[in-house]
């Protein structure tokens, strides 16, 4: 790699690197691939190895008492405490508090050292969801202990209703599902593969799901076979670029579907749009009941607004506060630094 072709890194790691320099763990920006910057876009089932790093907020939620790595279901980290994900991984689950969550990770069986592993302090299922018609499939996870953010480990946005969804277009799913429709097991290293949003009136259609997809669904896939998530994917999630900024927006998890990888049989995902209110309360940061007057954005802020989005406290966010003028010296700094490296006294 070049050396000046570091410095578009560097300046993204400038903008939002805090004062005492050192890097803001999870109180930087969500939905952003730091180690993705150079690995470009590949096109699960039907996709591709990830790179280490490449969906930062991705977890393996794990089982100890299951063969292997454990591997049960996915999810993804949307605060330094908390994970979404679904409701039916846990049916029949037994001693919560002894499963693993590994953050981090791209390949199950060698975590590195990157990767952190959590155990869970409280499930959270939603009070209406049903295991026969799949409504409300949706659950959050509260850690034991805090997440380290970093490179390989970041939060993942979630929208509130001024997104419009249906607009983004460049989307994609990840997870250690199979990788064929035939096989159960899990797959030991990260997939990941390009997906489209299909219409919600053309996915309850009677070629395709007959009125099966609930108003709180996306569906994410191609009209023909090939690429889905599969088996041991469930929690997932489904993200898509922001049309005007280079960050991503967690717009599902991955709920159902028939088969894997069948025409007109795409997969099926809880929106997270559909239930920010929910998950707003469930992490404590609004009360049951309440009534917001303007849709407030969970780790995210609404996509015309130009800063990148940053976590606080209340859950709020505001642009990030590296000065201008600092900005400025720290590029210049920089180009001296890269003409160095390229041999060229300054």
């Amino acid at each position: 790699m070049a050396a000046m072709d570091l410095l578009p890194l560097i300046v993204l790691l400038a903008v939002c690197w805090p004062a005492h320099g050192t890097w803001d763990s999870c109180g930087g920006t969500c939905g952003l691939r730091p180690m993705a910057y150079y690995y470009g876009t590949s096109r699960v089932m039907g996709g591709t190895d990830a790179q280490p790093g490449a969906w930062p907020w991705i977890v393996s939620i794990q089982d100890p008492w299951r063969a292997g790595t454990g591997h049960v279901c996915g999810g993804s980290l949307i605060s330094p405490q908390w994970v979404l994900t679904e409701a039916h991984c846990f049916i029949e689950a037994r001693h919560i508090g002894m499963w693993r969550v590994v953050i981090g990770a791209t390949q199950l069986t060698q975590l590195g050292p990157e990767a952190q592993v959590r155990h869970i302090r409280r499930l959270l299922v939603h009070e209406h969801y049903s295991n026969v018609t799949q409504r409300n499939d949706i659950a959050l996870l509260e850690l034991d202990q805090p997440v380290q953010c970093g490179y390989y480990i970041q939060l993942a946005c979630v929208p509130d209703a001024s997104l419009r969804v249906s607009e983004l277009t460049n989307c994609y799913v990840s997870g250690w599902g199979s990788t064929t429709a035939r096989s159960g097991g899990p797959s030991d290293v990260l997939q990941e593969a390009r997906v489209r949003l299909i219409n919600a009136k053309l996915c309850n259609s009677r070629r395709w799901y007959r009125a099966a997809i609930h108003s709180h669904n996306l569906c994410a896939g191609y009209p023909q076979r090939g690429i889905d998530t599969c088996q041991r994917d469930s929690g997932v999630p489904l993200v898509c670029q922001d049309n005007s900024a280079d960050y991503f927006w967690l717009v599902g998890v991955t709920s159902w579907g028939r088969g894997c990888a069948r025409p007109r049989q795409p997969g099926v995902y809880t929106s997270t749009q559909h239930f920010y209110d929910w998950i707003l309360v469930q992490m404590g940061l609004r009360r049951a009941g309440t009534v917001t007057p303007a849709p407030q954005p969970v780790l995210t802020t609404p996509p015309v607004q130009r800063p990148r989005p940053i976590p606080t406290q209340s859950g709020r966010f505001t642009p990030c506060p590296f000065p201008y003028q600092k900005l400025v010296e720290f590029i210049a700094w920089a180009q001296k630094l890269l003409q160095y490296l390229r041999g060229n006294k300054v």
